[in-house]
C-alpha cells in the first residue's frame, strides 16, 4: 500500500492534536485539582471559528481588525487542526491568597474576577500542549484571539476561559511570517 504525503500529514496533526489534549490534561495544577477542558476542530468547525474571529475584529477592532484577529483568522484557516485549551472558572477558596488583586474568593466572584491561579493553571496546560507540538515537529501558536472566539461559539456547558492553538504541518511555519 502507498500512502501519499497528504494523507501521512493529516494523520500526524491528528495524532498530535490528540498527544496535546493529553498533555494539557496532564499538565500539573495548583492543589492538583484539575478544571481543564481541551477540543479539537477541524473542517467546518474550525471555517466557522475562523469567521468568528474576522467578526470579533471588525467589531471590537474595525480597521485594524486585519494587524490581529484578521491576521490570526487567516492562520486558522491556513491550519490543519486548532487545538483549544481552557479552564472553568473557579474560585479555590485560599485563605487570604489576593493574587487575582481582590480581598479574597468571594470578592474576586462578586465583582466579576477570576481566579489568577485559574490563569496560572491555563498557561502550565498550554505551555504543555504547545512543547508537545514542537516535540512532534509540528508548527503551533497560542493565540489568546482564538480563545476569545471560541468563548462566544459555546462549545461547552461552561463558561470555560479558553485559548487555541493552531497546528500546521506544511514546508514552511505559517505561523513565521505574519504580517503586522
Amino acid at each position: 500500500m502507498i500512502y501519499q504525503s497528504s494523507q501521512m500529514e493529516e494523520q500526524a496533526v491528528l495524532q498530535t492534536a490528540a498527544r496535546m489534549c493529553a498533555a494539557a490534561r496532564t499538565a500539573p495544577k495548583a492543589n492538583g485539582k484539575d478544571y481543564v477542558r481541551t477540543l479539537v476542530l477541524t473542517g467546518q468547525e474550525k471555517a466557522a471559528l475562523a469567521d468568528k474571529m474576522d467578526e470579533i475584529g471588525r467589531r471590537d477592532f474595525g480597521e485594524k481588525a486585519g494587524v490581529w484577529f484578521g491576521r490570526d483568522a487567516n492562520n486558522v484557516r491556513s491550519a490543519q487542526a486548532v487545538v483549544l485549551v481552557g479552564i472553568d472558572p473557579i474560585y479555590r477558596g485560599v485563605p487570604h491568597c489576593s493574587f487575582c488583586g481582590f480581598r479574597d474568593c468571594g470578592t474576586c466572584k462578586s465583582a466579576g474576577g477570576n481566579c489568577a491561579i485559574a490563569y496560572v493553571d491555563l498557561g502550565i496546560a498550554l505551555s504543555s500542549a504547545a512543547a508537545t507540538a514542537m516535540m512532534d515537529k509540528v508548527d503551533n501558536r497560542i493565540m489568546f484571539s482564538i480563545g476569545k472566539a471560541a468563548a462566544e461559539m459555546h462549545y461547552t456547558d461552561s463558561e470555560a476561559l479558553w485559548h487555541g492553538i493552531p497546528i500546521s504541518v506544511s514546508g514552511k511555519s505559517i505561523f513565521y511570517d505574519r504580517k503586522q
